[in-house]
């Protein structure tokens, strides 16, 4: 199997390192807007969430629609109310309004005050960890997935569950609640979890679905970029009609909360020095989405794997983003047990290359 095929390995380090350099850039500027103290008065977590989240769907959904990605190359078309379309499109709509949820509530999640940043990062990236391994299991059961999950699968994504979790087991002297007694957060996160859910099943059934002889032969192509991209307008255009109901519930209707208030400032008192800056960090978010999601469709993957790839990545980077902070922003480095994390996790990635050379080895002889 060539290099060049784009279902290799060097291609999967490729989306991996863009994923890693973009997570870091996310990363440093999250933890620079959300800081206070020292005559710092930080930004809102809300406001940053409008001015980032704004950036980033406008630069997605610019360029998705600019290259024309779009055009999705159906495996057969069905109607609907005497409307004919793709067979696929009202499913990878749906994947675009679970988007439009993951994507707001990841920055709310953050946002409480009473819960730490860390256990709320540990909850949702050990959660994204186990449904891939769920996801796989249904799909197999269906006889949609045709491939088994190898054991180094199962033993890497183990070691990356104990890796997130230690830090859980080990995160409670700095005095906050857990999570689990806040039925704001728990909400948000039940939201996250079943929209996250519902998305990797749907991105892996398009996955699965099309890569088989007859649907490839129909499609002519797999085409992940037209997936991203009807994804990504449907999530925009979610995300519009929401945040107008909200804005229209704050300025018209007088409604008020916690979250509420600083969301709508940030557009009825938009602080452009504030604006500017996140949203440039929000474009750099917003790249981050290429890369991610093309890791969790990648060819020839389980969701197991696929869902590894992306997590570790993103918890390699996030502690690299840490040091970076501490270094240049005086923030605080990380502590001892974040390194034995990080040593669990290179294990883990241990595992998956094993598992990656006997996925390559089967591919290989797959197209022999």
């Amino acid at each position: 199997m060539s290099d060049n095929n784009s279902g290799s390995t060097s291609r999967l380090m490729q989306l991996c390192f863009g994923y890693f350099f973009f997570y870091i850039i996310t990363g440093v500027g999250v933890k620079f807007f959300l800081k206070t103290g020292d005559g710092f008065p930080g930004l809102p977590g809300m406001e940053y969430l409008f001015y980032s989240t704004l950036a980033s769907t406008v630069l997605v959904t610019a360029i998705v629609l600019i290259l024309r990605w779009y055009r999705l190359d159906s495996v057969r078309k069905i109607t609907v109310c005497g409307i004919t379309m793709p067979s696929e499109l009202p499913y990878i709509v749906f994947s675009g309004i679970c988007t439009a949820v993951v994507v707001p509530t990841t920055t709310l999640l953050y946002t409480f005050d009473h819960i730490s940043v860390m256990v709320a990062m540990i909850i949702m990236r050990g959660s994204v960890i186990i449904i891939g391994r769920i996801v796989d299991a249904i799909q197999i059961k269906q006889g949609i997935l045709k491939k088994k999950v190898f054991m180094e699968e199962n033993i890497a994504m183990c070691i990356a569950l104990f890796a997130v979790l230690i830090k859980a087991f080990t995160g409670g002297s700095d005095g906050k609640e857990s999570p689990f007694s806040s039925i704001p957060f728990m909400v948000i996160f039940l939201s996250y979890i079943l929209a996250y859910m519902f998305r990797i099943y749907i991105m892996n059934y398009y996955k699965n679905t099309r890569t088989r002889p007859a649907e490839e032969k129909a499609a002519k192509k797999d085409n992940n970029k037209a997936f991203f991209a009807i994804e990504q307008i449907a999530s925009f255009t979610t995300m519009l009609l929401v945040t107008i109901c909200v804005l229209i519930a704050a300025g018209k209707f007088g409604v008020t909360g916690p979250r509420i208030d600083p969301f709508s400032k940030a557009f009825f008192n938009t602080n452009w020095d504030w604006a500017i800056w996140a949203g440039i960090v929000g474009c750099a978010y917003g790249i981050n989405a290429f890369f991610s999601v093309f890791i969790f469709m990648f060819k020839g993957r389980t969701a197991t794997f696929a869902n590894l790839a992306n997590r570790l990545t993103s918890l390699i980077a996030g502690t690299l983003s840490t040091v970076i902070f501490a270094a240049v922003f005086g923030g605080k480095y990380p502590a001892l047990i974040d390194w034995v994390s990080l040593g669990f996790i290179f294990l883990a990635i241990w595992f998956m290359a094993k598992a990656e050379k006997r996925r390559k080895a089967e591919m290989t002889a797959s197209a022999k």
